[in-house]
């Protein structure tokens, strides 16, 4: 018999352009200027760099602008040269660019917070100034005015935003695990709902306003796709990483999902694929299957005297199980495992 040629799979490696380097602290948020060839920077040591790329193919800094506070988050709109910066002291400073990005000129500071400004988001079309604070507020202003348009205190401090401008609602995550919807107003805004469905903190968001689909991405490892348009409360899981998501993005044109993982790991789904609904998560003191106590169960433990276990959800049922497994070479050990499904990969690739 012929031996059968299996093709290579095709590795794509990136190839470093060029390093932009100056900053002496931590760059927390950097951001690609359309069309300049430019790039705008903020960081922990309380500096915003725009860096254009000069004909030596060096890029270097038209402007530093030395900030009261360290700047923890960034928002910028090519379209007006609006630039959004939060503080670590609360505040975010507008600033308006000029033509050539070589010079930025104050325009208004909002009092948002009372703590580190954690995300902005500017939207052009309402002339609004979304942000979150470790406040654990949200809170939303005009941009034309700076009034204070409203606010919401969220269940912990949050660790993503997003908006849909033709709804008005505003998707958070926090470090609970819950993304919260709110419908917004010009001066007041309405709790629609509250996914829970991760059991780690939210660490990104990414939404499609064509699917009208909501991505989560958790320190639990997974992430979920909330399919709020189409069949409202559809949740689907995906489980590709071995550590926290770090990143989320989104490609409309092609509808790949693009997760970045704590383990080093790249993910690209393909979100055209079929997948099974992910069931609500059951509650339960004692594990659904062999009945043995959780570890907060502490009346059951001592009744039958053992040790509580952890508590984890079957993807396929939903159940409260356990993570006891059959120890070899005994074989009447209960397998509390739901056998319905253990861990049923996605389709990543």
């Amino acid at each position: 018999m012929a031996a059968e040629i299996q093709p290579k799979p095709l590795i794509r490696k990136p190839i470093l352009l060029q390093r932009v380097e100056g900053s002496q602290e931590v760059v927390n948020m950097a951001v690609i200027v359309p069309k300049e060839e430019g790039v705008i920077s903020v960081s922990e040591d309380r500096t915003v760099r725009v860096w254009l790329k000069r004909d030596s193919g060096q890029y270097w800094p038209s402007i530093y602008h030395l900030m009261p506070s360290p700047c923890s988050c960034m928002s910028f709109n090519p379209e007006t040269r609006r630039l959004s910066i939060g503080l670590d002291n609360g505040t975010i400073s507008e600033f308006i660019l000029s033509e050539d990005y070589n010079k930025m000129t104050p325009v208004k500071n909002y009092q948002a917070h009372q703590s580190r400004v954690t995300m902005i988001l500017f939207v052009l079309e309402l002339e609004w100034v979304l942000s979150t604070g470790q406040d654990k507020q949200f809170a939303w202003h005009c941009s034309e005015s700076g009034q204070r348009l409203g606010g919401y205190r969220t269940s912990a401090v949050a660790s993503g935003l997003q908006f849909d401008v033709e709804t008005r609602h505003v998707f958070i995550g926090d470090h609970s695990g819950q993304v919260t919807i709110l419908k917004l107003e010009q001066e007041n805004c309405t709790l629609i709902t509250t996914f829970r469905g991760h059991t780690g903190g939210v660490t990104a968001l990414c939404w499609d306003p064509v699917q009208r689909v909501l991505f989560s991405g958790s320190s639990d490892h997974s992430v979920i796709m909330w399919d709020i348009g189409g069949r409202k409360g559809t949740a689907i899981e995906l489980q590709g990483h071995n550590d926290k998501v770090q990143a989320l993005s989104y490609a409309q044109h092609t509808r790949q999902l693009i997760s970045c993982g704590g383990d080093g790991g790249i993910v690209v789904w393909n979100m055209d694929v079929e997948r099974q609904e992910t069931p609500e998560w059951l509650d339960s003191d004692s594990c659904q299957k062999c009945d043995q106590p959780f570890f907060w169960n502490f009346k059951q433990m001592w009744d039958s005297k053992k040790i509580g276990l952890r508590q984890h959800h079957c993807r396929k049922c939903g159940k409260a199980v356990c993570d006891v497994r059959p120890r070899l070479p005994s074989m009447t050990v209960n397998i509390t495992l739901c056998m319905c499904i253990l861990m049923q990969p996605e389709g990543g690739y």
